[in-house]
């Protein structure tokens, strides 16, 4: 197996992980549940700690198919960008999740502002994932693409004269 296949494998596992979070942390507050929403921070934890070795094998991914026909640098480019204000925003929501956690098990009254926090930056995490999912899928999936993922305005035919 090559990077791109350890990529493939590991990059759905922090968005998947983000949004059955953010399912979970729901359904704690619906059901006034303080052991579904605790689940709901492991999760979120699991899922910070999962984005890391995404991120760091989407450089050997890259190599291994910045040469294959219809890849463009320029979806390359737009992946890594979001990619790397990801894997902070999801950490940050990991860190966030876990002192979370912390505080309710040791019954601190700030635990309520943190839910608050957490809830706030799984939404924002969910945003950004489905769209560092969708341009890295971008990357080899040009049913996907827009023009504007070309990377440049389309160009006038010569032939038009």
């Amino acid at each position: 197996m090559n990077q791109a296949h350890y990529h493939l494998l590991l990059n759905h596992l922090p968005i998947i992980g983000t949004l059955i979070g953010i399912l979970t942390l729901a359904a704690g507050f619906l059901l006034k549940s303080s052991h579904v929403k605790r689940t709901a921070l492991v999760i979120f934890v699991f899922a910070a700690v999962s984005a890391i070795p995404a991120f760091l094998t989407g450089e050997g991914a890259e190599e291994v198919v910045e040469e294959m026909p219809g890849v463009t640098e320029f979806v390359i480019e737009q992946h890594e960008d979001l990619a790397a204000i990801f894997i902070w925003l999801t950490s940050a929501l990991g860190i966030v999740a876990l002192l979370t956690l912390i505080s309710d098990l040791r019954a601190m009254g700030l635990s309520k502002i943190l839910y608050g926090l957490t809830a706030s930056l799984c939404i924002a995490t969910m945003v950004l994932a489905q769209q560092v999912g969708t341009t890295g899928g971008k990357v080899r999936h040009t049913e996907i693409r827009t023009s504007a993922d070309q990377g440049a305005a389309p160009q006038p035919d010569d032939d038009d004269d």
